[in-house]
């Protein structure tokens, strides 16, 4: 048995170059889409990030404020004119 090798024709070839063309365009348009996405999320979470920075900072500013009232509270004039704002005696 001799086997013949078949030729594919001009036009079945140009399909192939053609469709072959349109599945790199696509791929490389969807990797451009999840590439810009990703770059949406990064700068989301770099904003969050910064956000709960500052909110940290602004509560441990709070806290250091509130040992301080803590502080004086727990001494005896402290908790004296604490009870006065109240109407205490």
């Amino acid at each position: 048995m001799s086997r013949k090798r078949k030729r594919i024709s001009e036009e079945k070839a140009r399909r192939i170059a053609v469709g072959a063309t349109v599945a790199g365009v696509l791929l490389i348009i969807f990797l451009v889409v999840i590439l810009i996405v990703q770059f949406v999320q990064i700068g989301v979470a770099n904003s969050r990030k910064e956000k709960l920075d500052t909110d940290i900072q602004e509560y441990e500013r709070q806290i250091e404020e509130g040992s301080k009232d803590l502080d004086w509270y727990k001494k005896g004039t402290g908790l004296y004119w604490f009870a006065r704002s109240y109407g205490y005696t």
